[in-house]
């Protein structure tokens, strides 16, 4: 219910949903997401997608081990990667005519003011010109000191940035569980988060794919930012074939209820960043 009746929605991709584990590209899985986004846009609704796979791809073109690189390498092997993945993207999506552009993003990006901002009007104006704004995090520049690190709280940025309704996380898990699914049989999904309090933080977990960099508890701290932020979040298994389409059919998720409303989170954002009268993008 949550995203049928969004109409921008900023989409996750996780690592693991791009690339196997013999790191082969999951072009089939990607082919079927495709249809998802066009679906999607020709209910008008607005759609960012923000992927990770960048290194992954990178580490597959020059045999490398991902865990292994240090950080100076990482970003000269993310630099070659960008490329790859932004091909993989345009010739897939392509052929269901949605056009795409990219957005790189650091920390700074979403932190400062003037740089925020700038990032807004942007997607607002490729939303103007039918562009679906691939975003990545800028690994070929970004120090250890100024990366997200992970995806899931970039992406919970940029639905704060772009006012977006619904952020949907993609990974290889369901969503959250009572316990750890991995250690224990006898568990049951949450189907819905108001609050996240102690509890909730105990039970999320910081297990990683071989390819991601986040974990359960990742997604919590996204969860957090978009609850203050007006905007639904929910954690899906995106493995699946049609992903979004499963999310709207069977809800077989955990949905992050927002603690205030849009229009309260444009006022906080405002006085946060000292802004006395707000130019409108909606």
């Amino acid at each position: 219910m949550y995203l049928k009746n969004s109409k921008k929605i900023v989409i996750k991709i996780g690592s693991s949903l791009l690339i196997d584990n013999d790191k082969n590209i999951r072009q089939k899985w990607l082919t079927e997401f495709s249809k998802d986004i066009k679906d999607l846009l020709i209910q008008n609704k607005k759609i960012i997608i923000v992927s990770s796979g960048a290194i992954a791809i990178g580490c597959k073109k020059l045999n490398l081990n991902k865990r292994n690189l240090k950080i100076d390498k990482s970003q000269a092997v993310a630099s070659i990667g960008q490329i790859q993945l932004m091909n993989l993207f345009n010739k897939t999506f392509a052929k269901k005519r949605i056009n795409i552009s990219q957005i790189l993003l650091t920390l700074d990006d979403t932190e400062q003011r003037r740089r925020s901002l700038n990032a807004k009007r942007t997607f607002e104006n490729l939303f103007e010109l039918g562009f679906v704004p691939i975003v990545n995090e800028n690994d070929s520049t970004a120090t250890t000191e100024i990366k997200y690190g992970d995806n899931d709280r970039l992406a919970s940025r940029v639905a704060q940035i772009s006012g977006a309704d619904c952020l949907v996380l993609l990974s290889d898990v369901d969503g959250l569980y009572t316990k750890n699914p991995k250690k224990d049989k006898n568990v049951k999904l949450i189907k819905k988060i108001k609050n996240i309090d102690k509890e909730i933080e105990r039970i999320s977990t910081n297990s990683t794919s071989e390819h991601g960099t986040g974990g359960m508890k990742t997604k919590i701290d996204a969860a957090k930012i978009c609850q203050l932020s007006g905007c639904f979040m929910c954690i899906a298994n995106g493995l699946s074939i049609r992903p979004i389409q499963k999310i709207i059919k069977k809800n077989d998720c955990t949905w992050f209820l927002p603690k205030i409303s849009k229009l309260d989170a444009r006022k906080k954002m405002d006085n946060r960043f000292g802004i006395t009268k707000r130019r409108t993008y909606d």
